[in-house]
């Protein structure tokens, strides 16, 4: 596999990890009560969810179902789920109380599913990493723009 595509799975790990933190930084906050829950939850997930969310890319990198909305929906409901095992499991860890971790967890699922529907559609516009398809793009602007002068 080109190296370029170990970076644009790397990249994604990153954003998203940067909006999926917020996120949970801020709903931990509000259930909990309590600011420092929210950043000791939001602290660990940086490294968990960094390492499940690159697992995530490459086994999703291997299934075999078109670059579409289905596709996108499709990783949502499967990262979403991976991902709030995990908030569960750290929320309920971290404040002491079972009935918190799933609170936030529930509460993410929401919010998480909206947000990192949003973040695949934004990703999949951007070609980083992408040499084929970007190739594949200027080769149609080309042929487009020969196909236009040849008629004329």
């Amino acid at each position: 596999m080109p190296k370029n595509l170990y970076k644009r799975h790397i990249a994604k790990a990153i954003t998203w990890r940067l909006v999926g933190t917020l996120d949970t930084i801020i709903l931990s906050w509000v259930i909990s009560g309590d600011p420092l829950t929210g950043l000791k939850i939001g602290a660990f997930e940086v490294v968990t969810k960094m390492i499940l969310y690159y697992c995530h890319e490459r086994i999703w990198f291997k299934v075999k179902i078109e670059e579409s909305k289905k596709r996108h929906l499709l990783k949502t409901f499967t990262w979403r789920f991976v991902g709030t095992i995990d908030t569960m499991t750290l929320a309920w860890i971290i404040s002491g109380n079972p009935l918190t971790g799933l609170s936030i967890g529930f509460a993410e699922v929401l919010t998480k599913m909206i947000l990192y529907y949003i973040h695949e559609r934004v990703w999949y516009k951007i070609d980083y990493g992408l040499e084929k398809r970007r190739r594949l793009k200027r080769w149609k602007k080309i042929s487009k723009n020969t196909n236009i002068k040849s008629e004329n």
